[in-house]
């Protein structure tokens, strides 16, 4: 790699694919701004407390407490809007009405189980029993036998199933709030001292009532993304007067609920009853007890205890009633109390649930071993006999290992199977169905040659001509194979023996032959498959049309993402999970993967397929906590010294504008800026501004934004689409982002839309250019990690740009720096439901 600055000024060659949908998200861990980066506090609840002060500025969701300002509300995964976007809803709103309709599902089935915590009621029983436990785990006293017990586990069913309520398409679009509810709320906003501007979000969040609501219980306010205690309080002082005080438990319920939200916004599903605690005595709340007690009773959070198995251990023993030793042997067992908001504990309960259903109700035996066993061909073979006989299998490796999921889909769909693909970006969903489309085409050669050799053999042998009962070396039937076969055990059935949906005429993924128009409709995103947008469709019971389910970046998946897939997986249907676990984690809430992998509860492939080229070799040592010096003949990796971050601003500039696209031939526009932060003298924001100054100068005329600018879209909280604006009128800003035209009304392109020529690494993370430049400036030491120089350096395909300004805090980071933890209950759920895989 280059590091003498002359040299680096004079070749230093960065470009970058074209924008592809890179994903910002809350990971406080990965992503972070200067200020935010230098909390190094490994406390959950002391890390949502620090998030919040930043949670001003969700305007497009950029960042999250992470990534220096703001909750993260963009990411990457999106799909561009319809054309017609007055006739069609936006994908926003079809993914929120697919996420209410799967929290409708979960509450039906919650209800149906035995001893339920039921929202607004008083805790009894043995919710009541956890309740006192919590006082008692956290004095170091030992918490009643009976508290912990738990009953003995249900014989396991192979086949699980649950009863199906037929899933409604997104309805219309929701009636806009009355005029007459906004101005009432804006009345009391504006007695309180808030922004009037908060009316609609603040009668949208509240509902019917809003303006009662908030004069009877003014720190309601808190519930509105962007609002901190501080400001709620100062809203109560001015409503309520003399009876306003810290020590109000209308306070401490609405204080207890804000900081689990800021926890989800750093990837927690819940927090430990003590962080909880200690995160509540920092916001001035005088009894944290009295306060979490109060949110659990009104059922604003739930609680819960899981036991903590040493590594390694001996799952505890069953004692009889009759063990003496029993009740002290319970008793002593590990257990820690987390308090969580419910629609995190619904969903990771679904996920686990749907998980297990999975695993569980893959035929034993359908005839179909020989099929992929033949097919199991390759890098991919491993994976392909994993995937054959298992219903959930993980998949992880670098990008070069992607060519395995592929080979997978692409013999799954030889084999007559419904085969559907989705990727975290639109950049990956493009990359994936090239690579698809690839491995039919070998797979149509080889089957080629197999027939040109079995003709040249009939041609000297005719009782080895098709028709005479030949069979070729995997035992079946010589001549070629066709969807439409649906004898005994033919590759055309689908898992439970009926017909499969096949053919063109289907319109669902691996119909019509490998290669052809399906090839595409089998890859696509996450966001759009859960919203409908794209992929297969749905049955009248609002399963998936789907045989075989590949998710790529899975790492990406948070905990509602990958609840929604799994409760969407018909019986039977096959789940591969596939991803880099070196990468950023989700910009949700969750580790799915992460915890997936630790729990070993079913097979996991890791691919020896390496990333090629000095810039794979760069990433692959990060990955393993090593910056080690690559050889870069072509200049593939270049290191630019910078003393500060206004020298890394002008060597930014100058890299993007004109080094690389002289030296190297990339032009600006496929070369991406990442860097740690939205703030700072070297975060996006200035960066944009002086990138837009030096490449589409112009007076901003529509919000800032004049046409030919790149742009980062978030259509939805934790996600990104890059684009292009195009024209702006009286409808709103159009846009073009995935090669689909976008328009962004007037009141939501502040919110929305932000400059793209810079972006943040968990927005970036999903996609790849042809170049990237990396900017390290000094002020973001503290919030460089392993997994954040991992995804920054490997957005680059043929150069990388490092301007470096942090000195010796780039190899410490990749060498100590890990993801900070999060809490979350998946691990304990699975080992309840599945065991571990050897």
């Amino acid at each position: 790699m280059t590091t003498d600055p002359a040299a680096a000024e004079e070749t230093e060659p960065v470009t970058g694919p074209e924008p592809g949908g890179p994903g910002a998200g809350p990971g406080a861990e990965d992503d972070g701004g200067s200020a935010v980066g230098s909390h190094t506090s490994a406390d959950p609840g002391e890390e949502a407390a620090a998030g919040a002060t930043d949670a001003t500025d969700t305007g497009s969701g950029e960042g999250g407490p992470s990534e220096s300002e703001g909750p993260a509300t963009d990411g990457a995964s999106g799909d561009g809007t319809a054309t017609d976007t007055a006739a069609q809803l936006s994908e926003a709103e079809a993914e929120l009405a697919a996420q209410r309709e799967l929290r409708e599902r979960i509450e039906r089935r919650k209800a149906e189980k035995e001893g339920p915590v039921q929202a607004g009621a008083r805790l009894s029983g043995k919710a009541a029993d956890l309740l006192a436990a919590v006082r008692a785990v956290e004095s170091g006293e030992k918490p009643p036998a009976s508290v912990f017990s738990e009953p003995e586990p249900a014989p396991r069913r192979s086949a699980p199933a649950p009863v199906r309520q037929p899933q409604a398409m997104p309805s219309a679009t929701p009636a806009p709030l009355a005029s007459e509810a906004v101005d009432t709320v804006r009345a009391v906003l504006v007695e309180g001292g808030a922004p009037e501007a908060l009316a609609a979000q603040v009668a949208t969040v509240l509902g019917e009532g809003a303006a009662s609501q908030l004069r009877e219980d003014p720190w309601q306010l808190l519930r509105v993304a962007g609002v901190r205690p501080e400001q709620a309080d100062g809203f109560a002082r001015a409503l309520l007067g003399a009876e306003c005080g810290p020590d109000d438990e209308r306070r401490g319920r609405a204080v207890t609920v804000w900081l689990l939200e800021q926890a989800a916004l750093a990837g927690h599903t819940a927090l430990e009853a003590q962080a909880l605690h200690a995160a509540l005595a920092q916001r001035s709340v005088p009894d944290p007890d009295a306060a979490v007690q109060g949110a659990l009773a009104e059922g604003d959070a739930l609680v819960f205890q899981d036991a903590l198995d040493e590594p390694g251990a001996q799952p505890a023993p069953v004692h009889s009633e009759d063990d003496g030793e029993g009740e002290e042997g319970e008793a002593e067992r590990p257990v820690r109390v987390l308090i969580g908001l419910e629609r995190y504990a619904l969903a990771e309960e679904s996920l686990a649930d749907g998980l297990a259903r999975v695993v569980n109700s893959l035929p034993k035996e359908d005839g179909s071993a020989a099929d992929w066993e033949s097919a199991a061909t390759g890098s991919a073979a491993e994976l392909i006999r994993a995937v054959a006989g298992h219903g959930l299998v993980l998949h992880t490796g670098g990008e070069a290992s992607r060519a395995e999921p592929a080979a997978l889909a692409a013999s799954a769909r030889s084999l007559g199977l419904r085969v559907c693909a989705a990727a975290h970006t639109p950049d990956g969903r493009r990359r994936f169905a090239a690579l698809l489309a690839s491995a039919e085409r070998a797979g149509r050669g080889a089957a080629s040659a197999s027939a040109s050799a079995s003709a040249s053999a009939s041609a000297s042998d005719p009782l080895s001509a098709p028709g005479f009962g030949a069979e070729d070396e995997t035992g079946a039937p010589d001549g070629p194979r066709h969807e439409t076969d649906d004898g005994p055990g033919s590759p055309a059935r689908t898992h439970d023996g009926a017909a499969g949906t096949h053919g063109g005429a289907s319109g669902h993924p691996g119909g019509g032959q490998p290669g052809d128009a399906g090839t595409d409709e089998a890859v696509t995103t996450v966001a759009g498959l859960l919203s409908g947008a794209e992929g297969p469709g749905r049955d009248t019971d609002g399963l998936l049309r789907t045989d075989l389910l590949i998710v790529l970046d899975a790492p990406q998946l948070d905990v509602e993402s990958a609840a929604m897939l799994a409760e969407s997986l018909p019986d039977g249907a096959r789940l591969v999970l596939s991803g880099d676990p070196g990468v950023l984690w989700s910009a949700g809430p969750g580790r799915v993967f992460a915890d997936l992998l630790a729990a070993r509860a079913c097979p996991q492939v890791a691919s020896r397929t390496p990333d090629p080229g000095p810039i794979g070799e760069l990433v692959s040592g990060i990955g393993i906590g090593e910056l080690n010096q690559v050889a870069a003949p072509g200049k593939e990796v270049v290191i630019v010294p910078v003393r500060d971050a206004g020298e890394a601003v002008h060597r930014t500039v100058q890299l993007i504008a004109d080094s690389v696209p002289r030296a190297i031939g990339i032009p600006a526009e496929q070369t991406q800026v990442i860097t740690p932060g939205h703030g700072g003298a070297a975060g996006t924001r200035a960066l944009n501004t002086a990138l837009k100054e030096r490449l589409n100068p112009g007076p901003g005329r529509f919000g800032g934004f004049d046409p030919g600018d790149r742009i980062a879209y978030s259509p939805a909280p934790g996600r990104t689409v890059p684009g292009q604006v195009v024209k702006a009128d009286a409808d709103g800003l159009h846009l073009e982002c995935a090669g689909a035209p976008v328009v962004v009304p007037k009141e939501r392109v502040e919110q929305t839309v932000r400059h793209g020529w810079a972006l943040t690494a968990h927005q970036a993370v999903g996609a790849r250019w042809p170049a990237a430049v990396v900017v390290l400036p000094g002020d973001a030491a503290q919030a460089l990690t392993r997994p954040w120089i991992y995804t920054a350096f490997g957005r680059a395909e043929q150069h990388l740009s490092v301007v470096h300004g942090v000195d010796q805090a780039l190899p410490r980071a990749v060498a100590e720096v890990a993801a900070k933890p999060r809490t979350t209950r998946l691990p304990a759920l699975l080992r309840a439901q599945i065991p571990a895989a050897g």
